[in-house]
C-alpha cells in the first residue's frame, strides 16, 4: 500500500538513553517529503536553559509544530524552575486540551540529567523501562538496538551512536548525519 497523501512527511529517529551519570539525546539529520530527502543536516536535537537550568529536548515530527512545542516548553520550565515533570506534565495537559495546539504532530524526548520523560499529544509523560527510550520513524530499530547494549561496559553515548547506526541502516527516513547531546546528572 503506497501513502500518497501530500505532504506525506515522516518522522525522524531520535534517542535518549541513561547510563551510569550521564543520559545522551541523539537524533539523525533527514527531512523527508513523501520519498525525497529534503535536508540532510537539520539539527533535532537540542540544549535549552531557562533560567540556567538545562534541559536537552529532541523532537520528531512536524519541525513548526516542534518549535511551537519547545517554545512551549521553554516558558513552563521557567514558571516552573527545576521542575522538568511538572513542566511536562502542564505541557502535557496543554497540549491534549488547547485546539490550537491539539493540531500539532509532534512528539518530545526530555531529561534534566536526572528525568527522561517522552511527551506526546495525547496527554502522556512517558518515563521509559530499562533507562532508553525512542521516537520516530525508526524509533523501534534504534530502541530495541540500544536496549540489546545496555548491560554492555559501553557509555550512553555509544550505545546511543550505535543504536542510531543500526536505525539508519534499516529506516529510509534515517540518516546517519547525528547531533548528539550529552547532559550529566546533577550532583547531590
Amino acid at each position: 500500500m503506497s501513502d500518497n497523501s501530500f505532504p506525506g512527511w515522516h518522522g525522524t529517529t531520535i534517542i535518549g538513553v541513561k547510563k551510569d551519570s550521564e543520559v545522551v539525546i541523539a537524533g539523525d539529520g533527514q527531512v523527508s517529503l513523501g520519498q525525497t530527502v529534503i535536508k540532510g543536516s537539520a539539527k533535532k536535537v537540542r540544549r535549552i536553559s531557562p533560567g540556567g537550568y538545562d534541559v536537552l529536548v529532541g523532537f520528531a515530527g512536524s519541525t513548526a509544530d516542534a518549535f511551537t512545542l519547545l517554545e512551549r516548553l521553554e516558558a513552563k520550565l521557567e514558571a516552573t524552575p527545576g521542575q522538568l515533570m511538572r513542566a511536562s506534565v502542564e505541557l502535557a495537559k496543554d497540549w491534549r486540551t488547547d485546539k490550537y495546539l491539539q493540531k500539532l504532530e509532534a512528539m518530545l524526548i526530555v531529561t534534566d540529567g536526572e528525568d527522561v520523560f517522552v511527551i506526546t499529544g495525547a496527554g502522556d509523560v512517558l518515563s521509559p523501562e530499562h533507562d532508553v527510550t525512542a521516537i520516530g520513524s525508526g524509533g523501534n530499530y534504534a530502541l530495541a538496538a540500544a536496549r540489546a547494549m545496555m548491560d554492555s561496559k559501553l557509555s550512553a553515548e555509544k550505545i546511543a551512536r550505535k543504536a542510531m547506526a543500526i536505525a539508519s541502516d534499516i529506516c529510509v527516513y534515517t540518516n546517519g548525519n547525528l547531533t548528539v547531546e550529552t547532559i550529566k546528572k546533577a550532583k547531590s
